[in-house]
């Protein structure tokens, strides 16, 4: 493993070292009139070219489709996609590099950040659906839909992921806790009674949380079953994880994006659901008949002299 990942921190060198920008710049005077226009293009306007089709961008520069596939090949790529990657990485770096400081004085105008971060957010959602282990998906599944009981940990940023596959969950089973973390001792006290029998599910994206962590550690000395949703193989969530599920969440601003994992455990949520169909259909019918049965009109305020209230307190006063 150490060893793919030098591999890849050397792809990631090289690809840094590249500047696709400059690459045109340089290459612009020996262009042909076409590829000029594409050049003075993608110069202005890089941010939207980066999400360009060939077709796309061969008409917003005036040209052929044809000119625009070639293009690349003029600056030293090997053809479009690898284009697109360098302009996607030329965006990323951008809005990586914003601080609070950067953020009041860009240049980006709200339509190009609101256009280039849908765009990646949908982009994440698409690289976790060709990546997601299906097989994984299922046994994560079955393992939460026959445990005893469900524990889901969640720390900043995946707080609110834990309360949404929390809140879903008791609608289609019982048994479901999750974990306070406010502390060691009450995160550890919701835990004091788990089991063998049981499945923990670890929810961490980077910056990664060792409370999480030594939270799937333990579960995993009690010998439950410990899932583990995390944004990568090289994650450290997956040391004490029997099952992993990944979602994309490169940071596109100055917050991470939790779109793909929300998506994923959204699905996660729907298939079980699907499978529970009945018992989900009883809980919802039996609360919606709970709701009747207990329902009032007006505000929600007890008032201590309502006329009711005091004539029953008088009828006792005068039997006593």
């Amino acid at each position: 493993m150490k060893q793919n990942n030098k591999i890849n921190n050397s792809n990631m060198d090289n690809e840094s070292d590249y500047d696709v920008l400059n690459a045109i710049r340089t290459k612009k005077a020996s262009m042909s009139k076409g590829h000029k226009k594409i050049a003075d293009y993608v110069l202005k306007n890089v941010h939207q070219c980066a999400f360009f089709t060939a077709t796309q961008l061969g008409e917003k520069a005036g040209v052929s489709e044809s000119t625009a596939v070639r293009f690349p090949a003029v600056i030293g790529l090997s053809g479009y996609p690898e284009f697109q990657q360098k302009l996607a990485l030329v965006v990323q770096d951008k809005i990586k590099s914003f601080d609070k400081i950067d953020i009041l004085q860009s240049n980006l105008t709200e339509d190009v950040i609101l256009d280039n971060i849908l765009t990646m957010d949908a982009k994440k959602i698409e690289h976790t659906i060709k990546n997601v282990d299906r097989d994984a998906f299922k046994i994560a599944i079955d393992d939460i839909l026959s445990a005893n009981h469900v524990y889901i940990i969640g720390v900043r940023n995946s707080e609110p992921l834990a309360a949404f596959l929390g809140y879903y969950l008791k609608v289609i089973r019982e048994g479901v806790t999750v974990v306070k973390m406010g502390g060691l001792n009450e995160m550890f006290e919701d835990m004091m009674h788990l089991s063998e029998k049981d499945v923990v599910v670890g929810i961490s994206f980077p910056r990664y949380s060792m409370k999480t962590l030594k939270a799937m550690e333990y579960a995993n000395n009690r010998n439950a079953r410990v899932i583990a949703i995390t944004d990568s193989k090289h994650s450290p969530m997956n040391m004490y994880s029997s099952c992993n599920l990944f979602a994309s969440s490169d940071m596109a601003s100055v917050v991470e994006s939790m779109v793909a994992p929300m998506s994923l455990i959204n699905a996660l949520i729907v298939s079980m659901c699907v499978r529970k169909n009945s018992q989900v259909a009883a809980y919802l019918e039996n609360l919606k008949n709970t709701v009747e049965d207990y329902s009032f009109e007006g505000n929600d305020e007890i008032n201590m002299l309502d006329d009711n209230i005091i004539a029953e307190l008088k009828s006792i006063t005068e039997f006593t």
